[in-house]
């Protein structure tokens, strides 16, 4: 009995304290930005907007998450597989944005506004496979609202 005592003793001193998640992993996060990403440009009227591409789970989980500011007419696209009803949230996201909502064919469906740091989601009104991420109010500056298109044949499928 003795040896197995001793030979627990020593595992656990070997592997050190048991893995328990912290606030301070959520901290860590935010930290650390998104790797650099592909940049697609889009066309917005007469705007031309440099997003980042948010193409695959990793991408799409980090998002802007660390960011303190965009540079004008920047921002993140994010891209699913699948059309679906896509909720974002702001956790360790300390930059407030305007999230676009996009139909297959660049058109908005649903802009919402996304304070700093909130666990609240939002969400499209129906399925989409695209959403734009870009700092608050750009949209309204830009005078862009639902039912507005952004062109780039390369990304939306509806304008090929």
């Amino acid at each position: 009995m003795r040896r197995i005592a001793c030979s627990l003793a020593l595992a656990c001193a070997t592997l050190g304290p048991p893995a328990i998640p912290s606030v301070h992993a959520q901290s860590s996060a935010e930290a650390v930005p998104q790797p650099t990403l592909p940049i697609v440009r889009l066309q917005a009227g007469i705007h031309i907007i440099r997003a980042e591409l948010a193409n695959n789970d990793r991408t799409r989980a980090i998002g802007l998450m660390g960011r303190r500011a965009l540079g004008p007419n920047e921002g993140m696209l994010f891209v699913f597989e699948r059309k679906a009803v896509h909720c974002f949230w702001m956790r360790n996201t300390p930059l407030p944005l305007s999230i676009a909502f996009l139909d297959d064919d660049g058109r908005i469906v649903d802009i919402a506004q996304m304070a700093p740091r909130s666990d609240d989601s939002h969400c499209p009104s129906r399925e989409v496979r695209f959403a734009l991420e870009m700092e608050q109010g750009w949209f309204a500056r830009h005078g862009l609202a639902p039912g507005a298109r952004l062109v780039q044949p390369s990304i939306f499928p509806g304008q090929r």
